[in-house]
């Protein structure tokens, strides 16, 4: 049959058109649109709690009000502590005699100083480049963030309908989307659980380490490390690592040997007990294929993608998994596996 010679051929060429230029439209809001999804998983729970003494609209408006005080309010102080002192803590590296002194140190005849003194110069250069690409970014950033608040609200008033209305398009049965469902919702906590408690732990210790062993802006390079130890593999190590290298450099062993003992011997085991079990959670997805999803989250989804690229990369596999059990083999008997007892609108 020939292509668009029936209405419904064209009436479904139309829609696909439509759909696509609305997407193209919404890129620029993409973040904001799946962090309104994001918040919705964290906040379904306490609102579905309120809302057995309040009306929903006041619940959800409570709701709302809570998010933005517990996840807007401190993430824009750390921003704001972020810009306020970068720029200082950056210049202070660049000027640090430090760089000088790794520059001369030599293994034989190879001149590794040379080597990791122009390594260490390039990342403060690429730090500074990516902090002007931020703050020229704020703008952006804040209408996402004002997207995924507003989203979360109207999610929370029309959440059961939302679903029922989506569901008949879910290419599964009923049981499976309603099992992938709850599994989404899983994955989500226990990533976000995992990472907030991860992140707020290395930025305290590596901040403390800071302060302890008297290097300059302690509660910057605290909170730098907070957002790179969203990065499994490499992480904390980031921010300890060149830390205890200039102290090293500046002749000072004993705080170095501090700075090393916080780092890799409290800092990075936090790390190695805390990630596994998330993972673990989230079928044991490898540290490298979330490495490579935080990074490929940034390239699209800005600051934020460190959360979602992962998150995207888990729920791929999930999709993997309930496709093969649900398709996978016609001639056995499919059975998902059962699912907390948990209902969400």
């Amino acid at each position: 049959m020939p292509f668009l010679q029936t209405s419904r051929d064209r009436a479904g060429a139309l829609i696909f058109a439509l759909a696509i230029g609305i997407l193209i439209a919404l890129t620029p809001f993409l973040s904001g649109l799946l962090g309104a999804a994001v918040l919705y998983v964290i906040f379904l729970n306490p609102y579905k709690r309120l809302e057995r003494v309040l009306k929903p609209g006041i619940a959800a408006s409570v709701i709302l009000v809570a998010a933005i005080l517990v996840i807007a309010l401190p993430l824009s102080w750390l921003i704001g502590i972020l810009i306020e002192q970068a720029p200082d803590a950056l210049r202070r590296a660049q000027n640090s005699g430090a760089f000088a002194r790794v520059a001369q140190l030599r293994i034989g005849n190879m001149p590794v100083g040379a080597e990791l003194a122009k390594a260490s110069g390039a990342l403060v250069s690429w730090l500074s480049a990516q902090l002007v690409d931020f703050v020229g970014g704020a703008t952006s950033a804040a209408l996402n963030l004002v997207i995924a608040f507003f989203g979360l609200y109207y999610m929370l008033r029309s959440g059961g309908e939302m679903w029922t209305a989506a569901r008949s398009y879910i290419p599964f049965s009923p049981r499976t989307a309603d099992a992938l469902r709850d599994r989404f919702f899983g994955v989500t906590q226990a990533t976000l659980l995992g990472t907030a408690l991860i992140s707020l732990v290395q930025g305290t210790l590596v901040g403390t380490g800071f302060w302890l062993v008297d290097l300059s802006n302690p509660l910057f390079w605290g909170t730098v490390t907070a957002f790179a130890s969203i990065l499994p593999v490499l992480g904390s190590g980031l921010v300890w690592l060149p830390a205890v290298v200039i102290l090293v450099s500046q002749g000072r062993y004993g705080a170095a040997a501090v700075m090393l003992v916080i780092g890799a011997g409290i800092a990075s085991n936090v790390d190695n007990v805390i990630r596994p079990l998330v993972y673990r959670r989230v079928s044991n997805i490898h540290p490298m294929i979330t490495l490579v999803g935080a990074f490929a989250g940034v390239r699209y989804f800005g600051l934020l993608g460190l959360l979602l690229g992962p998150l995207a990369i888990a729920y791929l596999f999930e999709l993997l998994r309930f496709y093969r059990e649900e398709y996978g083999t016609p001639s056995e008997e499919r059975a998902i596996p059962a699912v907390p007892a948990q209902r969400h609108q």
